[in-house]
């Protein structure tokens, strides 16, 4: 983590937070994504509004539109089509938002990388719909998973709800489609750190 993000967050509260996180999509939303169609705002929101349009819970969408933010705060900077490794910006985006958010989010965002590499392994047809540059950072993240680590990543407790977040990231890379802005999510955001907040409060 950088150390204007790292002095950031020392002074973030459950007030702030929201408004912290839209400011980077309004600063730095515009920002390549990966070699895709699209920028990196343009991704977030792409797989948060496919879930809204699925109806799906908020806490899917929530975490669709903050799975990347660790593009934002590793201190290894953004992911290029030159990178020889992995950057991990999906721990530094969920190191970021622990203190904030319910488990099943933070963990959607902490293992969206991993989820791919279980449904390459477990798939076969998974592969042939990912993005050139998707291919490209699998190779970084260590290709597909072996066999003990499919068992050990279908154990874990928010499974289920980290491979539909996958699916959103992928989904999110369409130059044309239109979707609000951050602030249309603010109060489901604003939602998902009061019930954290408020269960961390009464079983701390």
């Amino acid at each position: 983590m950088n150390i204007e993000m790292a002095n950031k967050s020392q002074e973030l509260t459950k007030d702030t937070i929201v408004e912290f996180l839209g400011s980077i999509f309004d600063r730095r939303g515009s920002e390549e994504y990966l070699g895709e169609p699209v920028t990196m705002g343009q991704h977030m929101l792409q797989g948060a509004t496919i879930a809204e349009q699925n109806s799906q819970p908020e806490e899917i969408i929530v975490a669709a539109l903050l799975h990347d933010i660790g593009h934002f705060t590793s201190e290894f900077g953004t992911f290029t089509m030159e990178d020889v490794e992995d950057r991990h910006h999906e721990q530094a985006g969920a190191e970021v938002l622990d203190q904030f958010f319910p488990s099943v989010i933070t963990d959607c965002v902490r293992y969206h990388v991993a989820a791919k590499r279980y449904l390459c392994a477990t798939r076969p047809e998974y592969f042939n719909r990912l993005s050139q540059a998707s291919v490209h950072s699998l190779n970084l993240q260590g290709g597909p998973m072996d066999d003990s680590e499919v068992r050990e990543f279908e154990a874990m407790p928010n499974f289920k709800q980290i491979i539909a977040v996958r699916y959103l990231d992928d989904a999110g890379k369409l130059p044309d489609m239109q979707t609000p802005d951050f602030w249309h999510f603010a109060p489901m955001v604003q939602r998902m750190v009061d019930r954290h907040c408020e269960q961390t409060t009464t079983h701390p």
